[in-house]
């Protein structure tokens, strides 16, 4: 009788005493919008500067490719104008003109690597 007294004391200071009933529950508000993992964003953000980077290269060899296309019918028209014995100055820097607009295109199309 006296054990189960006992127990009934210890249960009862147990599940009535307040610091034993109260449930420690984190007071964290849920979050709206939850934040980026860094990989992840460092993953966009590479990708968007590589599409910009893509976008510009293309422009420039439409630039470069209309430039090219307009010193080769410049060069045609000066080695038309030549004769067997006369290749004019302006030929030859055109020429080299082209060359090096030419090597230009094929590095840009290679891309970045």
């Amino acid at each position: 009788m006296r054990l189960r007294l006992c127990v009934l004391t210890l249960l009862s200071l147990f599940f009535c005493h307040p610091a034993f009933t109260q449930q420690s529950v984190p007071h964290s508000q849920p979050e709206v919008n939850p934040p980026f993992d860094d990989d992840e964003a460092r993953t966009r953000i590479t990708h968007d500067m590589e599409k910009k980077a893509a976008k510009q290269r293309v422009a420039a060899l439409k630039t470069d490719t209309d430039k090219l296309l307009r010193l080769s019918l410049e060069l045609k028209e000066y080695v038309d104008k030549s004769d067997e014995n006369v290749l004019s100055l302006d030929v030859i820097k055109k020429a080299e003109a082209i060359e090096k607009l030419a090597k230009s295109v094929r590095d840009k199309m290679k891309g970045p690597n």
